[in-house]
């Protein structure tokens, strides 16, 4: 499978992206500590029928690192204009884990429209009416402490980063030794770790900003397909139950023998998870 590397200069921000295949367009969305390779054993399945897309997000991989600019309206807008403006796809199919969930959510309730289907991969969305959007997860208030994580991560990241990838999945295994090391590697960069915690310090601004969303246009009504892995550190059915109450139709359930990692546990059964729910658009 060849994978084509390209950077989008957007002003404020330079994304570095993946593109594969042909047909209509797939936008896939990774989140932390990971990058565009977190989806690398299922785009070769997927780009047999579509155009799939998987960028670094904002400050993120090996796109540049802004200092500002980490609530997900700021780095959906980055990726609207990464389809629209750049690559000419003004209607996609969008996929998102982790950080990558609550930036799809915000990309898809600013252009309800343009996300023809939507899956999820073990993440929630913040301003949903629960309560607790970090219950059971510790680093969420470590990592809210401005300076602090960045000094006690400084030269440790791999120990650190290799804690999440060992624990948060179904084994300890599961996330390939390949894919750990090219994570370190770009979270290691200057300002990578940072880049990273102002994803977990815009949460107060994701949480105002999706409520506003939803009060004014409502809950969304493109079909929404979400698992959440019930092993390690999962978010188990409360991935689902989250997205009832921001989207009207909403189906999947537990991704059995998974943990937190699902797309690179069970990448075959994810690709043929995504293959199905996007074949099942009508018209």
């Amino acid at each position: 499978m060849d994978l084509h590397h390209a950077e989008a200069d957007l002003g404020e921000v330079r994304l570095h992206y993946v593109t594969a295949g042909a047909g209509p367009a797939v936008l896939l969305l990774h989140g932390w500590p990971q990058s565009w390779r977190m989806w690398e054993a299922i785009i070769p399945g997927l780009a047999a029928r579509h155009r799939v897309v998987a960028p670094d997000l904002r400050g993120l991989g090996d796109s540049s690192r802004p200092a500002g600019g980490y609530d997900k309206k700021t780095v959906s807008n980055d990726l609207w204009r990464l389809m629209a403006e750049v690559l000419g796809e003004r209607r996609f199919f969008l996929v998102g884990h982790d950080w990558g969930g609550p930036t799809a959510f915000s990309l898809a309730a600013q252009h309800r429209d343009a996300v023809r289907r939507m899956a999820i991969f073990d993440a929630p969305v913040p301003g949903d009416g629960s309560p607790v959007f970090h219950a059971g997860r510790w680093h969420h208030g470590f990592h809210w402490e401005d300076g602090l994580a960045e000094a006690l991560t400084a030269g440790r990241e791999e120990v650190y980063l290799r804690f999440f990838y060992r624990t948060f999945g179904g084994r300890p295994d599961c996330v390939p030794e390949a894919a750990q090391r090219d994570y370190i590697r770009a979270y290691s960069q200057p300002g990578a770790m940072h880049a990273g915690f102002e994803y977990y310090r815009a949460m107060r601004q994701d949480v105002a900003d999706n409520e506003a969303m939803l009060a004014r246009d409502g809950t969304l009504r493109m079909p929404v397909l979400c698992y959440g892995g019930p092993l390690g550190r999962g978010r188990g059915l409360g991935a689902i139950e989250s997205w009832r109450r921001v989207a009207e139709d909403v189906r999947g359930g537990i991704a059995e023998g998974c943990g937190h990692w699902i797309p690179e546990e069970r990448p075959d059964w994810v690709t043929a998870q995504l293959l199905e729910f996007f074949a099942g658009e009508a018209g």
